[in-house]
């Protein structure tokens, strides 16, 4: 519903009602010196007319680009339904479910998630949702330390295959609570954890090793030999996965002979817009045995005295509702309507819908590949099996290709330079369902344009 201000007489009325004198002193007890006198810069208030206009400016401004970007983030076709349910007010307005007998229809909507996503990843048990893909990260590199109780370090090796992102999310949140993050570079070749690197590692007190799959450039991992090294040695296993790609790739409680023992990964593939930078939901599931170790909190099933099925919280290994000293993490919430729109997302597409999506965005992929890499001065990065993502390497910079790209009307992808520069002049691509062949063509020939206004290096 539209705001409608309170007016002067509605103000006085409210003050006289609980005796205050003016607004101002219902907060006598900030101190003068920390009130601010105004707020330099700040344009003075529209009306709602003037901001929709002005929103819809900056709207055409901004432009529909036809966009190839991926690196964790990425465009999908949404059913209209999908939101069209989410934003009704039974779900848009419910909060967080403490009294169990008020909040049935939310509780039954976190538990088909928890069902849903433990399905999909093949483990055995869900949280209900995170903030986003890189703290799932960084909360499962210290629930590996809480659970791993034969390991001493505080060690989890998190190879440069996996999001930048994420890496730097999880230095900022685990790192400054003493856990030490170490390195294992890529594999110049194939693009994925180099094996031999990985292996200076055995025989070392390590608390987990992370695998990303498909990994950051789009690449596939040994996932199986991955895993079963990382237990032969005495550590955890903490996936990372795209959740589009499990409809088509071994879900992650199957790797090697017994299944990773975390799982994490960004839930915005399954039905969540992109909007710039956010929000976002992370999710992770985990082993049984595992679970009192798991951050968040827990929905479970059972009957009441009338033989009723009825949902509850199982489970709240948070400040929020135990002894600080006590918690597992510091989360005080999740993003449960964006968690809400993956229920209904995976509702309507089932598994073979997801698995179309998949399979069409593989697709897509490999013709995008296919018409980039004929161009002069580009060549395709690594060899081996990919899902919708790969890295080209060009002759020139690539942040002026870009930049020309723009001026067509195309994001072309993602510069890697910045954080992968031993790849020299890289760029990640990107291609979903929602590409056609003729969206590619016409990436194609801009980038073809492109090529020829930028001098190569």
């Amino acid at each position: 519903m539209p705001f409608i201000p309170h007016t002067d007489s509605d103000i006085e009325s409210m003050l006289a009602t609980i005796g205050a004198t003016s607004v101002d002193a219902l907060f006598d007890e900030i101190p003068q010196s920390l009130r601010v006198a105004g707020l330099e810069g700040i344009p003075l208030g529209l009306s709602e007319m003037e901001i929709g206009r002005l929103m819809s400016e900056r709207a055409r401004v901004d432009g529909r680009p036809l966009s190839f970007l991926g690196a964790g983030a990425y465009e999908h076709h949404i059913p209209s339904a999908v939101w069209a349910i989410t934003t009704r007010g039974e779900y848009y307005s419910a909060y967080t479910p403490y009294q169990a007998e008020a909040s049935q229809g939310t509780l039954q909507m976190i538990y088909e998630y928890q069902t849903m996503i433990s399905s999909l990843t093949g483990m055995q048990v869900s949280n209900a949702s995170l903030y986003d893909g890189g703290s799932a990260v960084a909360e499962a590199a210290l629930m590996a330390v809480r659970a791993h109780r034969k390991s001493k370090s505080l060690r989890v090796i998190i190879p440069t295959t996996v999001n930048p992102n994420y890496r730097r999310v999880a230095e900022s949140t685990a790192g400054n609570q003493g856990l030490r993050f170490e390195t294992v570079p890529c594999e110049r070749t194939a693009g994925v954890i180099d094996f031999a690197a990985l292996q200076a590692f055995a025989g070392e007190d390590i608390a987990a090793l992370v695998i990303q799959q498909p990994n950051f450039f789009g690449q596939l991992e040994d996932i199986d030999r991955l895993t079963d090294w990382a237990h032969e040695a005495g550590m955890l296993v903490i996936a990372v996965v795209n959740p589009t790609s499990l409809a088509l790739l071994k879900p992650p409680g199957e790797w090697g002979e017994r299944g990773v023992d975390i799982c994490v990964g960004e839930g915005q593939p399954l039905g969540v817009p992109l909007s710039s930078g956010g929000p976002y939901f992370g999710f992770m599931t985990t082993r049984l045995e595992y679970v009192r170790s798991m951050p968040g909190r827990i929905v479970g099933r059972t009957v009441d005295l009338e033989g009723r099925t009825g949902y509850t919280l199982t489970l709240q290994a948070r400040e929020q509702h135990i002894r600080r000293g006590k918690a597992t993490s510091n989360i005080c919430t999740n993003q449960g309507l964006l968690m809400t729109a993956a229920t209904i997302y995976m509702s309507l597409l089932g598994p073979q819908g997801l698995a179309a999506v998949a399979e069409t965005s593989l697709a897509r992929t490999s013709e995008l590949v296919s018409a980039l890499s004929v161009l002069p001065g580009m060549r395709v990065a690594f060899e081996g099996p990919r899902f919708h993502e790969a890295v080209l390497v060009l002759d020139r910079p690539v942040a002026a290709v870009l930049t020309e790209l723009e001026r067509h009307g195309i994001l072309g992808g993602v510069d890697l330079s910045v954080d992968y520069p031993e790849l020299g002049q890289a760029l990640l691509v990107c291609a979903t369902e929602t590409k056609t062949s003729a969206d590619i063509t016409r990436y194609a020939s801009a980038l073809g344009h492109a090529l020829k206004a930028v001098r190569a290096a």
